[in-house]
């Protein structure tokens, strides 16, 4: 990406503005653009005390195509962020409601952005791929074949946000994410959550019990990282993107041991036990060890900042004075 970034076009409507990445995603697009350009809605979840104060709030059903389209219209919105969607461990529970999230509510933000001449960012994930796709340097284009409801939603994200911008010219872009790492919002239901819950784990009680074996590797990234990202690729001149929906980012990749490890460089009596979850291992190891993410940085600059052993002194260092208060 040049040096002078592309604005995107204000104003900003995110939805699933509540869940881990919507609720910092939405204060970082704030700080960025304003305030009041930045409209955060939600589903069923009441916004925190922080989010709320920062800005307008608007209760949205993705289900319910009439509602965005009022939404868009009353701000008179340019960009969406459709973070709006059931993750992976919830999926596999509650497959139908996953689809009608997932796929019909997205599909509802698709024609309601092209109705409106919105551009949209759609967030995929390392869920989209399956077993059979190379586990090691996972390629940005390769073979596809999830086995679980989460996956099966993504791929058919990724294919119908690629069809709306060849066949309508809508302006779509995504990510495939890896496991997200944040100090902000506990663990929402994901395979990779553990290495979330780990932290709060080990400040709280000094121990933790795994879901996931020990050699379950898994790509991750800190919650800085993962905004930055999101940001820059709606910014990115589109004239420079070949691919757009969606390209693979990543910034480490471990199992529970190498995590508990570092851990211990900061809390030395950590320690780790495992009581696996059948379900969410067979997820996670069907998801890539490590992604191949130089697409990404040769069409619009990817370079992540955090690695694991900066992301533990800080994620240790954050969650430790929020225990001392008494706020975890």
């Amino acid at each position: 990406m040049s040096s002078e970034t592309r604005r995107m076009r204000t104003n900003i409507l995110v939805t699933g503005a509540v869940g881990q990445i919507g609720s910092e995603l939405t204060l970082a697009l704030r700080e960025r653009y304003g305030a009041d350009a930045v409209i955060a809605s939600g589903r069923k979840t009441p916004p925190s005390e922080k989010l709320k104060a920062s800005g307008p709030f608007e209760w949205i059903d993705c289900n319910d195509r009439q509602v965005i389209d009022d939404a868009v219209t009353k701000y008179d919105i340019h960009t969406i962020y459709h973070l709006g969607a059931i993750l992976s461990g919830v999926a596999e529970a509650k497959p139908e409601l996953a689809w009608n999230v997932n796929i019909d509510g997205m599909h509802n933000v698709l024609k309601v952005a092209r109705e409106r001449d919105c551009a949209v960012f759609v967030p995929s994930s390392i869920g989209a791929f399956g077993p059979g796709t190379p586990l090691d340097n996972t390629p940005q284009d390769t073979i596809q074949r999830p086995n679980t409801m989460y996956g099966v939603t993504k791929v058919a994200g990724e294919l119908l946000c690629d069809y709306y911008h060849k066949r309508f010219g809508l302006d779509t872009r995504g990510l495939r994410y890896p496991g997200i790492i944040s100090n902000e919002t506990v663990p929402g239901g994901g395979t990779t959550d553990y290495a979330v819950d780990i932290y709060y784990q080990a400040i709280k009680q000094k121990k933790y019990t795994s879901f996931i074996n020990a050699g379950t590797f898994l790509d991750m990234m800190y919650m800085p990282d993962c905004i930055d990202s999101a940001i820059a690729i709606m910014e990115a001149d589109p004239a420079m993107l070949k691919h757009r929906n969606a390209f693979n980012v990543t910034a480490m990749s471990f199992d529970p041991e190498l995590l508990a490890a570092e851990i211990r460089k900061h809390i030395p009596e950590f320690t780790i036990d495992y009581d696996v979850d059948p379900v969410r291992q067979a997820i996670a190891e069907s998801w890539p060890n490590k992604m191949d993410d130089s697409a990404a940085r040769a069409e619009w600059g990817w370079d992540p900042k955090w690695d694991l052993a900066a992301m533990t002194e800080d994620m240790l260092k954050v969650l430790g004075e929020k225990h001392e208060r008494g706020l975890i």
